[in-house]
């Protein structure tokens, strides 16, 4: 099979577009073959650094896939050949990933794709699907009417947010970093936007919750922002973070008597721990898509996998709009250079 191979960590011209051994299935895994994957933040640290996250090198990196089953491993149900799945499944410690044109993956990680998107919708909704999805639900258990605050609103997992706690009945604050982004969350189903940088903390819950603050905070842009999280929360409220990389004094989290839930969602695929959980989280996120509650925003630039550096270096470069998607086996794909 042609995969995407990185044999040493740096910039993206560190991969190898060539022919590499197509995977068997192994007990309890389906072999998928690709028609999109998409790329990820994680996906662009793993290759920077070759941390100890990532698979042993050379390896093909990739989480997010979309594709049909082509093989069964012994022991799987659930599946049939020909059935078109989604999932993040790949690219960590111990598991190549989706840079390829096939993969070998638990079946607990994958679900059946959603009917209402296409594959390279599909292929850009399970890594920060299931992120957003456990955070809200999993974790903050999040009701019908509750207040939700959204930093980072925009990106990748923070527009899924949005809608998800949309279609939970909530009522949702998109905050946002510029006044060009107010018209897409406004989209997404939010009902008020902060712009971040012009409105302290302190402003928005005046101006919003009567001072009281929200009852749930979801902060997709860590480091200092947990600082603002915290303060924009109201007394006995929850903060979901997705990333707490530093100390932090957190005794004004102590005064308000707040729960925080720090979220590292490739815990199950490098631990073997509660990988079925996600199984599920995908076929729930389907449910909502297919009822046209969700839909992951993609971006409109087109990339094969044969430009899989072009495609790491759009997202590194902030110009993306939405989710990044590469095209595997679609005769539509317009590859760049």
């Amino acid at each position: 099979m042609k995969a995407q191979v990185l044999y040493r960590p740096g910039e993206p011209e560190q991969f190898s577009y060539q022919e590499w051994p197509q995977p068997e299935p192994g007990p309890g895994e389906v072999l998928v073959r690709l028609h999109a994957t998409s790329v990820n933040p994680a996906d662009c640290k793993m290759r920077r650094s070759g941390s100890a996250l990532a698979p042993d090198l050379p390896a093909v990196l990739g989480a997010d896939l979309a594709g049909e089953v082509v093989a069964l491993g012994a022991g799987v149900s659930g599946f049939a050949l020909g059935d078109p799945v989604f999932g993040c499944a790949g690219g960590v410690r111990g598991m190549p990933g989706s840079y390829a044109e096939y993969i070998a993956a638990d079946a607990r990680l994958l679900a059946p794709c959603p009917r209402r998107l296409s594959p390279r919708q599909a292929a850009a909704l399970p890594l920060a699907g299931i992120t957003a999805y456990e955070g809200l639900i999993d974790r903050a258990r999040l009701a019908p009417g509750q207040r939700v605050l959204v930093y980072g609103a925009s990106g990748g997992v923070g527009h899924l947010a949005v809608q998800i706690a949309k279609a939970c009945g909530a009522h949702v604050t998109a905050a946002i970093s510029t006044p060009n982004k107010a018209s897409l969350v406004l989209s997404l189903g939010a009902d008020e936007v902060v712009l971040y940088r012009e409105e302290s903390p302190k402003q928005a819950v005046r101006r919003l919750t009567d001072g009281l603050g929200f009852d749930l905070v979801f902060d997709t842009l860590g480091g200092d922002n947990l600082n603002v999280a915290i303060q924009a929360a109201r007394p006995q409220g929850q903060v979901v973070t997705l990333v707490a990389r530093q100390n932090y004094d957190l005794s004004s989290a102590f005064a308000k008597g707040l729960s925080i839930h720090i979220l590292f969602m490739l815990i199950p695929m490098l631990h073997d721990l509660g990988r079925a959980r996600h199984g599920e989280i995908l076929r729930e996120l389907a449910r909502l898509a297919d009822g046209g509650l969700i839909a992951p925003l993609v971006d409109p630039q087109r990339f094969a996998l044969a430009d899989l550096a072009a495609a790491h270096r759009h997202l590194e470069s902030g110009a993306a709009l939405g989710k990044v998607v590469v095209d595997i086996l679609d005769a539509e794909a317009h590859p760049q250079s």
